[in-house]
């Protein structure tokens, strides 16, 4: 039976910014939902809301598992919505670059205009201290692999991180409770969705439940 490949891209980007995985996941032979969002609009629960009606029609008309990537926050995404709604053929998940335990890059920015202009009510829930919304996202009770990055170009913020990072997020903020597996690649979180080694990854990931040793 064919499986389905639901994408979501990070904050500030679009669906277009993920064309080429999904290019790629599709000539592997997955059905492939490359979703766009309102990323900068709405906090991530209501965002998991949004999506949910497009989620719905296409996870019924997949006949085998429905699997889903999340780069940057939109893995976060990802776990508030499956905290809400599920697909009953749910298959892997994949998270690229996410800040599961949040980005200090956001704890420095959080309070200055530009960035609350910018990147609105979500990009308020990308900060390390997650007391105030963490029951949005649940438990991990379903099989999850997390790809992290080493290769920041960004070395201003690279510093704010003060450990080793993506540019963005630190490898050990990718962590999550209950993952399946955990792999770094050599990519800055800027170029992530057209780093061809994430793109193997997350199909060992997708296929097999577990990525290539590096």
């Amino acid at each position: 039976m064919r499986d389905g490949v639901i994408i979501l891209h990070g904050i500030l980007r679009t669906h277009r910014s993920m064309r080429r995985l999904a290019n790629f996941l599709e000539k592997e032979g997955f059905e492939v939902l490359n979703l766009g969002y309102p990323s900068t609009k709405y906090s991530i629960e209501a965002l998991a809301g949004i999506i949910h009606p497009r989620i719905t029609a296409f996870a019924e008309s997949i006949p085998g598992k429905v699997h889903f990537v999340g780069y940057s926050m939109g893995g976060l995404v990802i776990r508030a919505y499956l905290h809400c709604y599920r697909p009953r053929n749910l298959g892997r998940i994949v998270m690229i670059g996410t800040p599961n335990q949040g980005s200090e890059v956001a704890d420095f920015l959080q309070n200055r205009k530009l960035y609350q202009m910018f990147f609105g009510a979500a990009g308020q829930q990308l900060i390390t201290n997650q007391s105030g919304f963490a029951h949005h996202f649940g438990v991990t009770d379903y099989e999850v692999g997390v790809i992290a990055g080493n290769r920041p170009v960004d070395l201003i913020s690279s510093r704010i991180i003060g450990k080793a990072n993506d540019g963005k997020v630190s490898i050990e903020s990718t962590k999550l409770i209950g993952m399946k597996d955990h792999v770094i690649v050599p990519s800055s979180h800027t170029f992530f969705p057209s780093n061809l080694q994430m793109w193997r990854q997350s199909l060992a990931f997708l296929k097999y439940g577990k990525f290539e040793q590096p």
